[in-house]
């Protein structure tokens, strides 16, 4: 077959799709080839209904930003082990520290060092 095609054997990618009515849709393309026939075999997966689900999360997480950032508290999310996950933009502005910087750090960073020690024993 076509050199091009034989280069996407074994991997998968997103494309899009044509059904007869002329609508079309997300879906994940995967390639192989049969051994003894040498046929290659396209399998496809329609990914509306996970890209429907990717979009409504993506809008719940827009909105919980938006309801966190209208407060004017400073406001820190943090993991079980006291990493911060989550801050608002009045954390950012009281605290000096960029949303990233934040992210993925202790919450001692916003501490004295005698309570990051207390916090540390919880």
């Amino acid at each position: 077959c076509c050199p091009g095609v034989r280069k996407m054997i074994g991997t998968q990618r997103e494309v899009t799709a044509k059904r007869k009515d002329g609508s079309t849709f997300t879906c994940r393309l995967g390639l192989s080839e049969t051994k003894e026939s040498g046929l290659i075999c396209g399998f496809i997966r329609d990914l509306t209904s996970e890209k429907a689900a990717e979009a409504a999360i993506a809008h719940e997480q827009q909105l919980l930003t938006k309801i966190l950032d209208a407060s004017f508290d400073a406001l820190l999310v943090i993991d079980e082990r006291g990493i911060i996950q989550k801050v608002n933009a009045a954390a950012t502005t009281v605290f000096g520290w960029s949303e990233a910087e934040f992210l993925g750090n202790s919450i001692n960073i916003i501490m004295s060092v005698a309570e990051g020690k207390k916090h540390d024993l919880y």
